[in-house]
């Protein structure tokens, strides 16, 4: 089986950073076909929040690239059907220190838009929120929630029905070289080829991968029932402080970070911190942890599952039942959000490597695919 010679790009991979890929093509007037081994989408993409993050995100490149995704996914949501459930993030404080941090995010470029609240400022824009301990809050408006496990078969099926991208699902990719792809079902020939692997290290340029010192992150996450309120935007704790590199790389973040080592060193040897989001049933996404291997472990651990729920505790009294456990993996490298390697002319192997790529994925696609169509 061959390709149509003036097909213009191949993307391996149907994960949102090559959707982003495929869709950064076709706006460009490019033929694109997407080879996916799966039958649906199964990985990362659809075990998340589906919080389009920018509050947070690491300054520069990350930051960036995190303001122009979400420019995106609300440019193109309404028009590939995906529901946008709710905006903004709220970020509790409980501590001073926390408070210290926010004053001084407020003060770098990346505060743009965003506030500090008091503590009935903070409890009267979001219903729910436990008022013991509940210093202040930092509002942000730029964040928004989409239903990942959603949101990616809809865009999918809108690159497919109204741009003409051909998905060919089932079929894996077994070798690459320029302008070309040789997968389970024959030959597919381009001009260019991204690949966007997700967190497989082993199958395409395992050599390029390795060399980089790439991981797996696993995650665990809940569902929670629907507690009865409705999430204004999405909500994070003090964890979060430290562990988002737009805030913790600040001088202020030092006393926060040794405060939380003594009150809550579980959370942090377990990579835990919070993140609540709302669908549109009303229910609560609540995550997550952070486990780092070669190949992680398939199984969720309870006590990990109980760090989660007590930092939920924390921030809203009350834990509703427990709906639905998973976890999910991708792809790590420790200091370094994204992998562009150039392994063959005309060709990139593209990974998302800090868990964000719903966050960052479609501003990774279009330089990606600008940096392709220079070089063929």
């Amino acid at each position: 089986m061959r390709s149509d010679p003036g097909l213009d790009l191949v993307v391996v991979g149907a994960g949102i950073v090559g959707l982003a890929c495929a869709l950064a093509a076709v706006q460009r007037g490019k033929t694109v076909v997407v080879i996916d081994r799966d039958a649906q989408a199964n990985g990362a993409s659809v075990r998340n929040f589906g919080f389009i993050t920018i509050t947070g995100q690491a300054r520069g490149d990350m930051w960036r690239r995190a303001h122009r995704s979400r420019t995106v996914w609300a440019e193109i949501a309404a028009k590939a059907g995906i529901p946008v459930l709710h905006h903004g993030l709220l970020m509790t404080a409980r501590r001073p220190e926390s408070l210290a941090v926010i004053e001084a995010f407020l003060k770098t470029e990346m505060g743009e838009g965003c506030a500090l609240l008091g503590p009935a400022e903070a409890l009267a824009r979001q219903p729910g929120l436990s008022a013991d301990g509940l210093m202040g809050a930092l509002w942000s408006p730029h964040e928004l929630r989409v239903e990942s496990r959603e949101a990616i078969p809809k865009l999918a099926h809108w690159l497919e029905h109204h741009h003409g991208v051909t998905f060919r699902r089932g079929e894996a990719a077994l070798s690459v070289e320029s302008g070309k792809v040789m997968t389970t079902k024959g030959l597919v020939e381009a001009q260019a080829i991204a690949i966007c692997p997700g967190d497989d290290l082993y199958s395409l340029f395992p050599e390029q991968i390795a060399a980089q010192g790439v991981r797996r992150c696993k995650l665990q996450m809940l569902r929670l029932a629907d507690p009865g309120f409705r999430l204004q935007g999405g909500v994070m704790s003090d964890l979060g402080l430290e562990r988002y590199e737009g805030y913790g790389a600040l001088p202020e973040a030092q006393p926060l970070r040794r405060r939380l080592q003594q009150e809550q060193p579980e959370h942090l040897a377990n990579g835990v911190h919070l993140i609540v989001v709302q669908s549109a049933d009303g229910s609560l996404v609540v995550g997550d942890s952070h486990h780092y291997a070669p190949t992680p472990d398939p199984f969720a651990s309870e006590a990990v599952d109980g760090l989660i729920l007590e930092e939920f505790a924390a921030v809203f009294g009350a834990v509703p039942p427990v709906l639905e456990r998973w976890t999910g993996t991708y792809a790590h490298i420790p200091g370094k959000p994204v992998l562009i390697e150039a392994p063959l002319p005309g060709v990139r192997l593209v990974m998302v490597t800090t868990g964000a790529g719903a966050s960052t994925g479609f501003a990774i696609g279009e330089s990606v695919v600008e940096e392709l169509f220079e070089e063929v």
